[in-house]
């Protein structure tokens, strides 16, 4: 595959290295208004580092867009020129519609919207996609490229911005928790390095348990707590202090903030 990634900054970055890791392109165009920055890539054969978008969309069939979300309508209108029929255009972008897409470039194109995270960098994302009627039939090369990077979801438009909360901004809620849970065991008499092992290990395991077995969180819960005991007596005192609540606002006030990214897009 021919693929270009329009801003290659830390998300354009994730997706670029695991590209790579994973062999999916055959020549890989990244743009950069400070090419610098990508300096660490320039050995790299496949690799073309430029800051000139219209020579990467030109020279590739799979364009993803990562740029800031208030950057893509510029990027779009000084490059539409250069997309053609042959291209699949794949946006990363937060809050922006694939209906504002086709107000820009107009619709005859094969317009993809993914919601990947940044552990794509390594093969761990969970992916969200979905499509314009023209790109149906591409969206298998989404999937393709995704899936060899973590695990993809298609589902409407409609949810993909419940998606880039629970998925996108899911990496930095459970990232918190993680830290939360390092910060605990230093507490408890671990030092640092062994409280993050320990956390995130655990973390870990609790995840692949769930996705091993099928199993409704609460059922492995079940089989940790026992009457009267250290596990119980400690979720229920998170519990009182508001974890599960706090989770939850949390992700609906994250929700609640595209609104206003999609408002100034």
């Amino acid at each position: 595959m021919k693929i270009a990634i329009i801003g290659a900054g830390n998300l354009g970055m994730s997706i670029a290295k695991g590209l790579l890791k994973n062999e999916m392109a055959t020549s890989l165009y990244l743009t950069k208004r400070h090419v610098n920055q990508l300096e660490g890539l320039k050995a790299n054969k496949k690799v073309v580092i430029t800051s000139d978008n219209g020579l990467a969309i030109e020279n590739s069939d799979i364009i993803i867009f990562a740029v800031q979300p208030n950057h893509l309508s510029a990027v779009l209108r000084k490059n539409k020129q250069y997309i053609e029929s042959r291209h699949t255009l794949i946006s990363t972008i937060t809050g922006f519609s694939i209906e504002k897409i086709e107000a820009v470039i107009g619709d005859k194109y094969s317009v993809i919207r993914a919601m990947p995270n940044t552990a794509i960098a390594v093969g761990k994302s969970m992916t969200c996609i979905c499509s314009n009627e023209k790109a149906i039939l591409k969206l298998n090369i989404a999937r393709k490229i995704f899936d060899t990077l973590g695990r993809t979801l298609v589902i409407p438009e409609k949810q993909m911005q419940a998606a880039t909360v629970v998925c996108a901004s899911g990496i930095a809620f459970w990232m918190r928790m993680i830290r939360a849970t390092t910060q605990a065991a230093i507490q408890l008499g671990f030092d640092a390095k062994e409280a993050q092992e320990l956390a995130m290990f655990t973390a870990e395991g609790a995840a692949n348990l769930l996705i091993t077995t099928g199993n409704h969180p609460e059922e492995e819960i079940d089989k940790v707590t026992t009457p009267k005991g250290c596990t119980i007596e400690g979720l229920n005192e998170m519990e009182h202090q508001g974890l599960s609540s706090s989770l939850i606002r949390g992700m609906v006030a994250s929700f609640e903030k595209i609104d206003g990214i999609k408002d100034r897009t």
